[in-house]
């Protein structure tokens, strides 16, 4: 399994989705080896059961400016890394998006067995559906060309899916999708440590601050609810190149004083603020999946989602979830108002959340429908054209 990102490494649900993954498979017999990108404060080398991560310093030669050739290069030491394994052989070899494109296709080859590649996103998907020129559409010629050379391509999501094989004109056949899974009793755990009394007038949202996660569409929101509860505040937490221009627009609809970015937060002051909250909100303009909806609905809070995506597969005919159109501020001020007056409601919401989580989206689960796609792939000898 090769991935751009595992924790500590931990932009968007990727990293989370790549390391419950793989520990699922594991405890589940297989054996499993990543090969990733070496961070900060990490080994070289780690090793749990049947699970194995070796992660490699990419940045040799130094090419910060080029992010391309940056990430070309980071594939040729992914390809050295592996061959440290020895004569260890893969039976499956699965590509994480396209940062790791070369260096899965190479050892697909070599071990003679079937690539499958996850999507998590594309360019043009996060593009709205058209691809700028430079960057972008390099990314996407890459994308293109892991999909066309894969046996499976998975999505993790279906509208994610219908995409993927339109644009890179696959064999529907050929693409799947699986979701992320989550650690419902780890999310759930209350923190001992830290206040969790719960509070009734806050609304929490969290993620990268960047324009598409609709974080000014929920400013604007607290801002029509602010008169009919005087009381109510909200925390949106995360870092994002967007950080600097929602605190402008919090600033000139004037709701600063309701509104706190506190920047990054831990995983455990997120669960405890999951578990704190009277509603989570994900107002995503864009969100292909969102583990961000699992998180919360395991962690136990009622959720308020925008209706755009993987975000509304997860919920919709569920009743786990209030849910408005994405970018529509009176909407979503409707869903806060009904949220922060019934209390009942809320209740039902969470109680909802957890139950769709255990029973479909746990990493068992998860990786169940995985190894079908693994078993699929190596049933079929056509690579998908």
């Amino acid at each position: 399994m090769f991935s751009w990102e595992t924790p500590p490494a931990t932009s968007g649900g990727r990293a989370a989705h790549v390391d419950g993954l793989a520990h699922a498979l594991a405890d589940a017999g297989h054996d499993v080896v990543i090969v990733t990108r070496r961070t900060s404060g990490t080994t070289r080398f780690s090793e749990t059961g049947s699970l194995r991560i070796i992660r490699v310093d990419i940045d040799l030669p130094w090419l910060p400016d080029r992010a391309i050739a940056r990430v070309t290069s980071a594939n040729h030491a992914f390809v050295m890394a592996a061959n440290d394994l020895g004569e260890w052989a893969a039976d499956i070899v699965h590509a994480h998006d396209w940062e790791v494109a070369w260096a899965s296709q190479v050892l697909a080859h070599r071990y003679h067995c079937p690539l499958v590649t996850t999507f998590h996103g594309t360019e043009r998907s996060r593009h709205g559906g058209h691809v700028p020129p430079g960057v972008p559409t390099d990314v996407n010629g890459i994308e293109w060309w892991l999909a066309s050379n894969s046996r499976r391509v998975i999505t993790i999501s279906k509208i994610l899916g219908r995409q993927v094989t339109s644009d890179f004109e696959l064999d529907p056949t050929a693409v799947r999708s699986v979701p992320g899974g989550i650690d419902q009793t780890w999310w759930a755990s209350p923190q001992p440590d830290i206040d969790e009394r719960p509070d009734e007038n806050l609304v929490f949202a969290w993620g990268r601050i960047q324009y598409e996660k609709g974080f000014h569409v929920l400013a604007a929101a607290v801002a029509e609810v602010r008169s009919a509860h005087p009381s109510v505040h909200c925390v949106i937490a995360g870092r994002g190149s967007y950080l600097a221009e929602l605190q402008s627009q919090i600033d000139v609809i004037g709701v600063s004083d309701l509104i706190e970015l506190p920047g990054y937060i831990s995983d455990n002051e997120l669960r405890a603020a999951l578990h704190r909250s009277a509603c989570v909100v994900i107002p995503s303009l864009y969100e292909p999946f969102g583990v961000i909806a699992l998180e919360a609905l395991a962690g136990g809070s009622p959720l308020v989602i925008a209706k755009t995506g993987g975000l509304l597969e997860i919920v919709e005919g569920t009743e786990a979830a209030l849910t408005f159109e994405p970018g529509n501020t009176t909407q979503l001020a409707e869903c806060l108002d009904a949220v922060l007056r019934d209390r009942n409601l809320a209740h039902s919401l969470s109680q909802n959340g957890r139950a769709l989580i255990e029973q479909f989206y746990s990493w068992p689960a998860i990786a169940g429908r995985m190894m079908d796609c693994y078993l699929d792939a190596l049933g079929s000898s056509e690579v998908n054209r």
